[in-house]
């Protein structure tokens, strides 16, 4: 098992990042879905008595979904497994503040992989020392990693000049670019997203390769969809919850469109 807690600083409000984060969720899994691959939406709805972080959450929105990712599977564990086992399914517990996230393989590894992504956000600029309300045995094997969306380096295949938040200023808020090594401290308002991954994989020989890479790139993921979630802000700043719903709606119908046609499309596995 390999826990790892990931904090990303965004310069906006916790209300606006639900939105924010929504709305890029819909619009980044039409960018990796087609040509067979891609998200598969089944459920989304409302759910109630599911306690979460110690029963201090309870009710939100419900989301599971089908990733179909040959081309998004490393090369050394496509050798390993049958054709018909690369797909992952995710549950969701939106109950926002909070989150929770579990990806399983039931039809190959069944128990023996489970990602558990929790969420939380809160504003401040990452400083509080365990918001998970973690134990003193899982503080001691969880290790910290901050997320800079403007100075972290990203692959030359990831980047794009429109998604750099050094270059973006948001007409609709005047906020950004996102200058300096210290600029988290420097704008208002300021969030931060505490994700807690905790990943196991059982299989013996291959463990720890595979642990490390499903953390190495959660990570890419992270700062990819938050830089993001950045510079689309005026596609979705002053949208509601209603709007969303309705992204939602459509973007599941396009999903199931773009799957079955065209070609692979969006971030591809480092193998």
């Amino acid at each position: 098992m390999l826990i790892k807690e990931f904090r990303v600083t965004l310069p906006l409000t916790v209300e606006e990042y639900q939105v924010g984060q929504l709305f890029s969720v819909a619009e980044a899994s039409k960018n990796n879905t087609g040509g067979g691959e891609g998200i598969e939406v089944l459920k989304n709805e409302p759910f109630t008595n599911f306690p979460l972080l110690g029963g201090k959450y309870s009710s939100g929105q419900y989301t599971y979904k089908i990733y179909h990712l040959a081309s998004k599977v490393p090369a050394f564990i496509r050798l390993l497994l049958p054709k018909n086992s690369l797909e992952v399914h995710e549950e969701a517990w939106n109950a926002y503040p909070y989150c929770k996230t579990m990806i399983t393989n039931p039809g190959y590894m069944k128990d023996n992989f489970v990602i558990t992504i929790e969420s939380f956000h809160t504003a401040d600029t990452g400083t509080q020392p365990n918001v998970h309300e973690l134990s003193a045995d899982k503080l001691k094997s969880r290790e910290v990693i901050y997320i800079d969306i403007a100075n972290d380096s990203i692959t030359n295949a990831d980047y794009k000049e429109d998604e750099d938040p050094t270059l973006f200023k948001s007409k609709k808020t005047g906020r950004g670019p996102l200058v300096g090594k210290d600029w988290k401290n420097n704008v208002t308002p300021v969030m931060t997203c505490y994700k807690l991954v905790t990943c196991e994989f059982k299989w013996f020989g291959l463990q720890t390769r595979v642990e490390n890479f499903i953390q190495k790139s959660e990570r890419r993921l992270f700062t990819n969809f938050h830089r993001q979630v950045f510079c689309w802000m005026d596609r979705w700043h002053g949208l509601t919850m209603e709007d969303i719903r309705a992204l939602e709606d459509n973007t599941k119908e396009e999903l199931d469109r773009q799957r079955h046609e065209g070609e692979v499309r969006g971030m591809q596995a480092d193998d």
